[in-house]
């Protein structure tokens, strides 16, 4: 329990919790501690102070009153090179609980959590082990059972840490968790397990920077209730390249439109204000942006990704390598707020195609010249570098998603590390063992000598600690699980969300104004497979009658997906002689592509043959051509009778083969059913406007440069509109504001 302290003067209360206690001060940091750890409290002038490291004395790190940057420096220098090693490591993904097999599987004091009686809020052996054994302190956390459930969860994490070393707190992670599910509904008066918002993209629709910023500002709120400091978000990357598979994640393609919604949604999660604040705009509200993919991983030749190696090269035909950098030097890197930066950047795994003046050939995070000369020289970026996860890794063959050591495939593990050390990372995505690192140490070493080494390893490690040290971690990283139930979800986010939502849809077609339909009339929805509606009935009764088939209905609503082109690569090609890759085809019949180019730009693998990946005569299908004839027979079954299609969009597609056949058009960018209904029945308007181009046809995605935004030519639908950048329809017609007076 708490050590009795010299009670003259004292400016502090004791506030005991089920598993922890909090010290709260008049004019000092509040500490949270947990009793058993072993931590000791010490005073000074009246105030109290964890000691960390348990040697008695208050040494600098452990004083709230000096500034982040002294503490981190300070404790950089008290850290064993293993220490340091783990802090260099960011964990594999977590569930919470973890299952007892599969990819995310851990054991319980040597069995499943059920066998062992444990709660669901335990530490697995695997976590423990990382935590203990590595030293690790960066945890990735993906999916958690409850609000509450996490919370308790974090606690344990830092109750298990704080007795180990130098007591440095667990600093836990997410990528984005506030996607929508489209079949929930949204009532008013409810919660939810979180707010639920528009996808990246379908933010950007909304054109509003200062909506993206509110969203920052309610999901850092849930972030830090359910103990996340760190976001692997913002996705800045310019997506230029319309076939991508992760356009869906950007803010589009337009470099003004994008930068100012990377520089909002940093400021919204960054920003601490009023007690909250400890110092420059950090604080116990803030969490850390990772920005992510430098120097923008868009331009992907033919559309592929770099997950895989068949889609590891940017390249840059246009010559436009310098605009995908501006959402990180004119946005990331000069925000509004006090934070000024985002705490971090991860490099994508992709090889930037003609980019590095030496010529080598290598992932970003292996770069040199991308890393340390660009970033850290050039823009004076002096956050941490996190790596893309599993880079170090090994991979089976160009199909598989495992390992992405691109450039590197012939080296170690370890020399793998050592590479990315010498480009000027911090961390490691992905990696729970230390050994690698230490043997990267080791390697700098021989070659630069160990006070070298050490500086290197140092100056990683302030970079790290600043993040938690501002945080306030180091003070409190412990949570109220009542407070992250009644914070994670609560009817006032969940709102902010669904205004959201209903903000994100565009209507892209109203032939004579179908829409808005009124509320009175008879609906027929077309079965989307497997005898299945693609609305909850009690949610459209809501708003129609259901009509059970088109002879009886006033109009109807045809959901569908956009096409299904693929990946950009078929393992049957490649056994049947050809070279493995196919076009990815952003419409639903068969297509050939004539026009792709004769030689790939780029190309090259251990694992392949030829350098080239062009696909220039092959044919492709897409994968859900059903949605095709689902609109199209929903147009024959009703006659006359309007049409409306919802397209869940997440990137470009061509219109063409079904925009004559509907009435009316909307994309939903992630949002829930409700919200589109909302819409087509009028309660609400629709103000969105398209953040990216919608292409007339194949031959110009083909022939349009991979890293230049807005060079397609544009459908133009029966009514004369062109499904241009920044068009949208509101129920007057054409949207002509000031959003589009500045963007377009």
């Amino acid at each position: 329990m708490l050590p009795i302290l010299c009670a003259c003067g004292r400016k502090w209360t004791v506030e005991p919790h089920d598993t922890y206690c909090l010290i709260r001060q008049d004019g000092g940091q509040t500490l949270g501690y947990f009793p058993g750890s072993g931590v000791r409290i010490l005073y000074s002038d009246g105030y109290a102070f964890k000691d960390l490291n348990r040697n008695g004395i208050l040494d600098c790190y452990e004083d709230w009153r000096y500034t982040p940057e002294e503490r981190a420096e300070d404790l950089a220098k008290r850290l064993s090179v293993e220490e340091i090693a783990g802090l260099m490591l960011y964990s594999s993904h977590q569930a919470v609980p973890t299952d007892s097999v599969g990819y995310w599987s851990s054991t319980y004091n040597g069995t499943s959590l059920r066998e062992s009686g444990l709660p669901h809020s335990a530490v697995s052996d695997k976590q423990r082990k990382f935590l203990r054994d590595d030293n690790l302190r960066a945890v990735l956390v993906v999916r958690v059972e409850s609000p509450r459930i996490a919370a308790e969860w974090n606690n344990n994490m830092q109750a298990f840490v704080e007795g180990l070393g130098q007591g440095i707190p667990v600093n836990i992670s997410s990528d984005p968790r506030n996607e929508t599910r489209a079949w929930a509904e949204y009532n008013a008066g409810s919660g939810g397990k979180i707010s639920l918002w528009p996808s990246p993209l379908g933010l950007a629709a909304t054109f509003d920077p200062e909506l993206v910023e509110k969203f920052g500002r309610i999901a850092s709120a849930e972030y830090r209730a359910l103990g996340i400091a760190t976001a692997l978000s913002p996705q800045i990357d310019l997506a230029t390249e319309p076939r991508w598979n992760r356009f869906y994640g950007t803010f589009g393609e337009d470099p003004d439109l994008d930068t100012d919604m990377a520089r909002a949604y940093i400021d919204g999660f960054q920003t601490s204000v009023g007690a909250a604040e400890i110092a420059d705009g950090w604080g116990y509200e803030s969490v850390n942006a990772m920005v992510k993919h430098w120097p923008g991983g868009g331009p992907e030749e033919g559309g592929r990704d770099a997950h895989f190696s068949f889609g590891k090269y940017t390249v840059y035909p246009g010559g436009n390598f310098e605009q995908h950098i501006r959402p990180f030097v004119e946005g990331a890197f000069r925000l509004n707020g006090k934070t000024r930066k985002a705490a971090a950047v991860m490099p994508y795994y992709t090889v930037s195609h003609g980019v590095d003046p030496s010529g080598k050939k290598v992932g970003n995070g292996f770069s040199k010249y991308i890393v340390t000369d660009l970033l850290r020289n050039r823009y004076g970026y002096n956050g941490v570098v996190c790596t893309d996860w599993g880079i170090t890794h090994d991979y089976s063959s160009i199909e598989e998603a495992d390992g992405k050591c691109w450039g590197v495939e012939a080296l170690s593990i370890p020399q793998r590390h050592y590479e990315a050390l010498k480009a000027g990372v911090d961390q490691f995505g992905g990696n729970n063992d230390k050994g690698p690192v230490l043997e990267a140490y080791r390697m700098w070493t021989a070659e630069f000598g160990e006070k070298s080494a050490r500086e290197r390893f140092e100056r990683s490690a302030i970079r790290l600690l600043l993040n938690i040290f501002r945080t306030g971690l180091f003070e409190n990283p412990y949570v109220d699980p009542d407070r992250t139930e009644a914070t994670v979800g609560n009817p006032e986010f969940m709102q902010a969300g669904y205004e959201a939502q209903l903000r994100s849809v565009v209507l892209l077609k109203n032939r004579a104004g179908t829409l808005p339909a009124s509320t009175r009339r008879s609906v027929y929805l077309p079965e989307c497979g497997q005898s299945r509606l693609p609305v909850d009935t009690s949610l459209v009764k809501q708003y129609y009658e259901l009509a059970e088939s088109p002879e009886n209905a006033d109009f109807a609503i045809v959901f569908i997906d956009e096409p299904d082109g693929g990946c950009g690569y078929d393992a049957a090609d490649r056994e049947k002689g050809g070279n493995g890759y196919v076009p990815i085809s952003l419409q639903y019949g068969d297509y050939t592509a004539r026009h792709a180019r004769p030689e790939s730009i780029a190309g090259g693998d251990p694992k392949e043959p030829s350098i080239d990946r062009s696909y220039r005569g092959k044919t492709v299908r897409s994968s859900n051509r059903e949605e095709l004839k689902r609109v199209l027979g929903t147009k024959r079954q009703m006659g006359d009778k309007p049409v409306v299609a919802v397209v869940s969009t997440t990137r470009p597609f061509v219109p063409a083969e079904f925009e004559p056949s509907a009435d009316a058009i909307l994309l939903a960018f992630g949002v829930q059913r409700q919200a589109v209904l909302d819409i087509i029945s009028g309660r609400r308007e629709p103000s969105a406007l398209l953040p990216m181009q919608l292409p007339a046809d194949m031959k110009t995605v083909e022939q349009q440069h991979e890293d230049v935004p807005r060079d397609m030519v544009c459908y133009t639908d029966s009514e004369g509109n062109t499904y241009d950048f920044a068009f949208g329809l509101d129920w007057k017609g054409v949207i002509r504001d000031a959003r589009v007076e500045k963007y377009k």
